[in-house]
């Protein structure tokens, strides 16, 4: 199981490592911030952000531990790029062509583990981290129910994650090719999850250009457009916070049985659209 701080770590070692993972830590500069956070500014803002904040996050333990005497992640806003309106939102794939993005990426070369996991996220419409650092502690197959603990949820809180029969069956071929225990889609470090960037790069290398989280859009847009399910179920499917705190006060239920039905027509759907397709 993953931890707040793998999820820390694990994005250090994506996008900052590879330029600056073998400087010493009082040797590295504004210079050197900056040529982490410009390839990915412009083309991947909220990343963008994070990776910022967690480098600026090590700076600020390095000079509190002595070891230097400044953060170099911080003030560097000038020197970057400036991001437009429009960059501030992700792409995202009408839901009418999430099928045929499905078929593309069954048909390719990638790793079986990286399109079971992309397969994974799209039917459950879970966050990228979440599936990707999937447990097979988490998983219940015979009940069809994926228990998400709050430690990995944005909001802080247990999520349980209704299974459809496909999304079931993408995790039974993950259990075939591999041991059934740890991690349910590994990577090609042994014990490490696939990086956030292996799906992106996945579906972009297909002539894709989508973020891989505007998936969970494409399946709100859905459910809005073809079903009636109240807004609060969808809302429950995507694990959102209820801000209004008087509504969150009497909304104690987490509309399983109804978020359950939700997702088994938009597997089903998915699966008339991609045979449809053919």
């Amino acid at each position: 199981m993953q931890s707040k701080a793998a999820q820390f770590f694990s994005t250090l070692e994506t996008y900052t490592f590879p330029n600056i993972g073998g400087h010493r830590v009082p040797d590295i500069t504004t210079a050197d911030v900056l040529a982490v956070l410009q390839p990915i500014w412009l083309e991947k803002p909220e990343t963008a952000r994070r990776v910022r904040q967690r480098i600026g996050t090590a700076m600020k333990r390095a000079v509190a531990q002595g070891w230097r005497q400044d953060n170099p992640a911080e003030s560097i806003s000038s020197a970057l790029p400036r991001q437009s309106h429009a960059q501030r939102y992700r792409r995202v794939m009408p839901y009418g062509e999430v099928a045929d993005c499905l078929k593309a990426v069954r048909a390719s070369k990638a790793n079986p583990f990286t399109k079971l996991a992309f397969e994974l996220l799209v039917l459950t419409a879970c966050r990228s981290g979440e599936v990707r650092m999937a447990d097979w502690s988490e998983m219940d197959l015979n009940r069809a129910i994926w228990t998400i603990p709050g430690e990995r949820m944005k909001a802080g809180r247990e999520h349980r994650v209704p299974l459809s029969a496909q999304a079931v069956a993408v995790l039974r071929q993950a259990q075939a090719l591999g041991t059934g225990s740890g991690l349910v889609f590994p990577g090609a470090k042994a014990g490490r999850p696939l990086s956030d960037m292996t799906l992106a790069k996945l579906v972009k290398e297909l002539g894709f250009d989508v973020d891989v989280h505007g998936f969970r859009t494409s399946f709100k847009t859905w459910a809005q457009e073809q079903t009636n399910a109240p807004r609060e179920v969808s809302e429950a499917a995507l694990a959102h916070v209820i801000r209004d705190k008087a509504e969150a006060a009497y909304a104690r239920s987490d509309l399983f049985e109804k978020r359950r039905e939700l997702m088994e027509t938009w597997a089903t759907w998915l699966a008339a659209s991609f045979s449809s397709s053919r």
